[in-house]
């Protein structure tokens, strides 16, 4: 079917879209997203992707991966859906934002052709509801409320960003939320990067006893052996995000120095490679959490279908709707903790009207 179907053109749409409050973390923060919607269309159909480059992730500069989109819309027609898609596997590594939109935009015609949803496309054995964690931000903004607000949501795991003030004040303000987080909740703590190797050691013993669910990127500098020390001292797995950028194929996982790894398929490539890779951590015994880049419901639709084909059954952090104030179209519906997908070949997105069509 890939061989046969044939792309009738390519075109990539700008968008900017504003958040409802500031996404704020130890690599610094935004208050909008800003990316492409990517259009793919065939035999009457239309696939798309979300091209939201965000360098302090991993993945390209946005003047790189617009210029890898316009490469690749002069390139697309006429070409079939295998011919381009082996275009991205040997052109796009070092556009990782742009390579995923694209693909997502070819995979999600391809599993339209095939009658499937685009995560059967990837494994026939996806689920159709995936497990996400709450998402709340900074904890310098954490209050007791938000703990019960996200408790009553049904969330059993929810995402803090630390390592964005001084770590005494951190220290300080976990040790005084923590009587106020509910007895089945647990904390997912995400430090980018923000600390050395000593100033982490002193964190985690100071993190001892307390409801931590995981530990996301504590070190700058990600040595693999010195992240195994950390993995040793701690009590709860430490995981690898941004750090995986540029991971090569052929890398040992089990060499990480770390339990889970964490899998943005903006960053790694798209949903193929994050599929492997998610394939290649289970085979080590390494954990694995999908999770996007805070980009439209065009992103987070195939994202979430990667993360049903995973067979991963922690919470994956793809609870970020809620953070636009306006949206391409309609993200997937959370229900509680859980992202139901529906059966509708392709990734399930649907555009709301283009305001400015051609």
């Amino acid at each position: 079917m890939m061989d046969r179907l044939r792309i009738d053109r390519f075109r990539i749409r700008p968008y900017d879209l504003p958040l409802r409050r500031d996404w704020r973390s130890a690599r610094g923060g935004f208050e909008r997203r800003r990316g492409w919607l990517v259009c793919a269309a065939t035999d009457g159909a239309i696939g798309f992707g979300d091209c939201a480059p965000i360098p302090a992730a991993g993945t390209e500069a946005p003047e790189s991966a617009e210029s890898a989109l316009l490469n690749a819309c002069a390139r697309a027609p006429g070409r079939s859906v295998g011919e381009m898609l082996g275009m991205l596997d040997n052109g796009y590594a070092p556009t990782p934002a742009a390579r995923f939109a694209l693909e997502c935009a070819l995979l999600d015609l391809l599993s339209q052709a095939e009658g499937v949803p685009l995560r059967r496309l990837l494994a026939h054995d996806a689920s159709d509801t995936v497990p996400v964690n709450g998402i709340l931000g900074a904890l310098a903004t954490l209050t007791a409320a938000d703990l019960d607000q996200a408790a009553e949501a049904g969330f059993r795991v929810v995402k803090l960003k630390v390592g964005v003030e001084d770590p005494p004040s951190e220290i300080g303000r976990m040790l005084a939320l923590a009587p106020f987080v509910p007895a089945d909740m647990r904390l997912r703590l995400d430090a980018n990067g923000a600390w050395g190797y000593d100033e982490a050691c002193r964190i985690l013993d100071q993190l001892a006893g307390l409801p931590i669910e995981s530990l996301e990127e504590p070190l700058r500098i990600p040595d693999p052996t010195r992240l195994h020390a950390l993995q040793e001292r701690a009590g709860f797995p430490l995981a690898r995000d941004e750090s995986l950028a540029g991971l090569t194929a052929d890398a040992d996982l089990g060499g990480l120095g770390v339990k889970r790894i964490v899998i943005k398929p903006a960053v790694v490539g798209g949903l193929r490679s994050a599929l492997d890779l998610s394939r290649r951590a289970a085979t080590a015994g390494i954990e694995v959490v999908v999770t996007g880049v805070v980009e439209s419901a065009a992103g987070l639709w195939p994202t979430a279908q990667l993360a049903a084909s995973t067979g991963s059954a922690l919470p994956h952090g793809l609870a970020t709707a809620d953070w636009l104030a306006e949206d391409l179209g309609v993200a997937p519906c959370l229900t509680g903790a859980h992202l139901s997908l529906s059966d509708r070949p392709g990734s399930g997105f649907t555009p709301h009207p283009d305001p400015n069509p051609e």
